[in-house]
């Protein structure tokens, strides 16, 4: 057994941060992620950079890549000046295997992975028929390789690193990347799983609403339209029953690939992470998809466990689901890229630090940017009248009073400097991150 440890890497697909049992939900049935809570460190306040595409996973999933910004780091195709985490990985002797979906182009797949099964190169797809392929060392995948998948998405993809790790024997560490489908729509759970979740007794979110209460320059892509308007409660909460019924199941197949981690010998010395590509709003603010910047669609789960982690341990500062590239080379001691921007958790974990960063930025698409502190949040909306309805406005949330973000501050008097101060810290991050918008006034 090497004596650097392993990294099972596992990224769901719309899976919002709070939708997990240990992080307070009383209603979703999540006991392997609780327990993958209870022995190691989460990471409560991890959002995403946003998109500037209709389609979050591709540049997510290109940020989780590269440890770069929404600007920077490439979307289906990586930015080639940039290095990459698994292929960093790879080139450090690491054994690097991948399996699930892969949003992004297969230049980076083949110089990341010396082996794979069951990939999925694309966005979305029935989960009872994913189109997938067998690893294919020459990097080019021609479309009569491609074949269906024989289960369940969760479960196929969950077979492949269960195989992968019954049959590994090698000296060398394995960086093994599991990447989920799931609770992506179309969110048909397995029978038992949905029977888990009666709509009827699904709560409606305190800031559920039957329509956003004004046009966010978003309103009508696909996954907004995938319930009638207005919303209404019933309607929710089947959307939330499905919702969690995914979850759940997917929580037991996380569950199958750490029993065999452990049957196999490998789970004392390997480098545990969950997390996801974006949230999603599944009803709240009247909303059902993620092409917005409220908290349900750029937050997401963040849990490590494993050899040098703390175990039953909550960070409560600002993180980026892009610090996890530079955290994992702390944690393996292999040198980090100088093309990084993301910063090592490990202080974080061990109480070395209070903070990495004061403020977090997040964008989609031209219309809406955000930041927030540790308390406030500013989100600027430019919704011209030829995208919208002329909306060109800005909210302010105080996270603190009020977490379901119902209560826009913004045209209070007494919250004039907070915004002005927030707009100027949101003007630093556009320099920073070189956005496009960068001198267009953040206050209308």
């Amino acid at each position: 057994m090497s004596s650097r440890p392993n990294i099972l890497f596992m990224i769901a697909d719309d899976h919002r941060w709070d939708a997990i049992g240990g992080m307070g939900d009383p209603t979703v049935k999540t006991p392997t992620l609780d327990s993958l809570m209870a022995r190691g460190t989460t990471c409560r306040q991890t959002h995403i950079m946003g998109s500037l595409v209709g389609a979050v996973c591709v540049p997510s999933r290109a940020a989780v890549l590269t440890s770069a910004n929404l600007f920077r780091s490439g979307m289906q195709q990586i930015n080639r000046d940039l290095a990459v985490w698994p292929q960093v990985m790879r080139e450090a002797g690491y054994n690097t295997f991948a399996t699930g979906k892969w949003h992004n182009d297969k230049e980076t797949f083949t110089n990341s992975f010396a082996d794979g099964a069951k990939i999925f190169f694309g966005g979305m797809s029935s989960h009872l028929d994913v189109p997938v392929f067998d690893y294919d060392a020459d990097g080019t995948y021609p479309n009569d390789a491609k074949y269906s998948g024989e289960k369940f998405s969760t479960e196929l993809f969950a077979d492949a690193a269960v195989q992968f790790l019954q049959d590994y024997d090698a000296e060398e560490p394995f960086f093994l990347y599991l990447a989920f489908t799931s609770p992506h729509d179309p969110r048909t759970p397995p029978a038992e799983y949905a029977a888990m979740y009666p709509p009827e007794d699904i709560p409606v979110p305190e800031n559920f609403l039957p329509e956003h209460p004004f046009d966010n320059g978003e309103m009508r892509i696909r996954d907004e339209v995938l319930a009638p308007f207005p919303r209404t409660p019933e309607i929710v909460q089947q959307h939330i029953a499905d919702y969690y019924g995914m979850i759940t199941h997917m929580d037991a197949e996380i569950g199958r690939v750490l029993q065999t981690l452990e049957a196999t010998g490998h789970l004392d010395n390997t480098i545990i992470i969950y997390t996801a590509d974006h949230g999603l709003a599944v009803g709240q603010h009247g909303l059902l998809g993620k092409q917005n910047l409220y908290n349900h669609s750029i937050h997401v789960p963040s849990i490590f466990a494993g050899p040098g982690i703390p175990e039953g341990t909550t960070v409560d500062a600002l993180t980026y689901l892009y610090d996890v590239f530079p955290t994992v080379c702390d944690l393996t001691d292999v040198a980090c890229p100088d093309t990084t921007e993301g910063c090592s958790l490990v202080p974080l974990m061990r109480g070395n630090v209070e903070q990495v960063r004061a403020t977090v930025f997040a964008a989609y698409r031209d219309i809406q940017r955000t930041i927030r502190d540790g308390r406030w949040k500013l989100i600027r909306y430019y919704v011209s009248e030829e995208t919208g309805d002329g909306t060109n406005c800005i909210q302010l949330f105080d996270l603190e009073q009020d977490p379901w973000e119902t209560t826009n501050l913004a045209d209070l008097p007494e919250h004039a400097d907070r915004i002005r101060s927030l707009a100027a810290d949101m003007e630093m991050w556009q320099i920073e991150t070189d956005d496009f918008l960068k001198g267009t006034p953040v206050l209308p």
